[in-house]
């Protein structure tokens, strides 16, 4: 159920005469999307600003106007769906968004120094928070649902294809560039006897990994950036953490991570990716949910592996993320009167326009979801690919 709109005096034949009003008609008719029509992917306007605010600032106009209660749709998802497969998106190209696309370009917004803003602005929200949101063992990244038909389930088998696919054994040490709340650290050392250790960004995250190592649990969290450690390691993974890295630092990040793999170890680099190589991060994810965060495209990784790994394997369930993001949605709808206190509507709807618009974005397949099985050097008479 959507929270409850705020108070507009707008009115329908006000909408309908809006100066922009036919433009926009004649926009989402592209994408079979009525304004104010009675199916759920139909967009409800109740203020002319999300007109003004959209045509101008794209997605971070609509974003806001979202936020603010200026218009509605019962299944956001569906709403972006057919957005971003009418390619909407790449119609409306706001000027007003010039400032960004250089900012993005040009600077490195993903600085040592910056590089911990996304820690507090996103992932310290609360670990009470995520628990309800996430599977039980707290992944906050693609499941893997080829076999299974529930988050827990998913999230287990994606654990389980990662470690298979690094081959891994009793006794190994391994590094996790991004480790979260140490999901994967926990499932490789319960069932395959390996020890780890985690680097975040997150407080919180830091935290609640010290939970983990009381229990036992050969794992261990440290609080530090990537480029900070130079140490040797039988294997290397980075599960959901590139996103954040930075087109000007890819490189760096990959030499960081030939520099502390041992020789004839495996690198698996599970990330999000766009289709594209020159684009501009998204305005309204940048300022609210992932600051400075940069999709990479598969060029950008491979120009950034060359000459440090072989590139053994490459594999897309980039849907599969439209199921998890669902099923995150299902669970933080569930939750939500537990938060509402704490967090207010504005908070929750952000949310939902975050969880549902990504979804959509996944289903549309204008984002994808990669596993790079890099290898230092290459594996002596071919790898084998798994993927069950």
């Amino acid at each position: 159920m959507n929270a409850p709109l705020k108070e507009t005096s707008t009115t329908a034949k006000a909408i309908e005469q809006h100066k922009s009003y036919r433009f926009v008609v004649d926009l989402l008719a592209r994408a079979d999307i009525q304004i104010n029509g009675t199916r759920p992917w139909d967009m409800q306007v109740h203020s002319t600003d999300v007109f003004d605010r959209a045509l101008a600032e794209g997605n971070l106009g609509l974003g806001e106007t979202y936020m603010a209660g200026q218009w509605d749709a019962e299944r956001l998802d569906e709403f972006f769906f057919r957005l971003l497969c009418a390619d909407i998106d790449k119609t409306v190209q706001p000027s007003k968004l010039v400032f960004h696309a250089l900012r993005a370009k040009l600077t490195n917004l993903q600085s040592v120094k910056r590089a911990w803003k996304v820690g507090e602005a996103h992932y310290d929200l609360g670990n009470d928070f995520y628990a309800t949101m996430l599977d039980q063992r707290m992944t906050y990244t693609c499941g893997y649902w080829h076999d299974a038909d529930n988050l827990d389930a998913a999230q287990e088998a994606k654990l389980d294809l990662i470690c298979r696919k690094l081959d891994l054994k009793p006794g190994m040490r391994i590094l996790d560039i991004g480790c979260g709340w140490g999901s994967f650290m926990a499932y490789a050392a319960e069932h395959y006897g390996v020890e780890c250790v985690g680097l975040t960004i997150s407080r919180e995250q830091a935290d609640y990994g010290k939970s983990l190592m009381k229990k036992g649990l050969p794992v261990e969290f440290r609080l530090q950036d990537y480029r900070e450690i130079d140490e040797q390691f039988d294997a290397i993974i980075s599960i959901g953490m590139f996103e954040h890295v930075g087109r000007k630092n890819h490189r760096e990040y990959m030499e960081v991570a030939h520099r502390c793999l041992k020789e004839g170890g495996l690198f698996m680099l599970h990330t999000i990716g766009k289709n594209v190589r020159e684009s501009t991060p998204d305005p309204w994810i940048d300022k609210y949910i992932f600051p400075n965060g940069d999709l990479p495209s598969i060029g950008q990784i491979g120009d950034a592996a060359g000459g440090l790994f072989v590139t053994e394997d490459l594999h897309n369930f980039g849907a599969d993320y439209d199921k998890t993001l669902m099923a995150w949605w299902e669970n933080f709808e569930a939750h939500w009167p537990k938060f509402k206190e704490r967090y207010g509507n504005e908070f929750y709807r952000m949310w939902r326009y975050y969880l549902l618009s990504c979804a959509a974005a996944f289903r549309a397949r204008d984002i994808q979801l990669w596993q790079w099985v890099l290898a230092k050097p290459g594996v002596v008479g071919g790898y084998q690919r798994i993927t069950s």
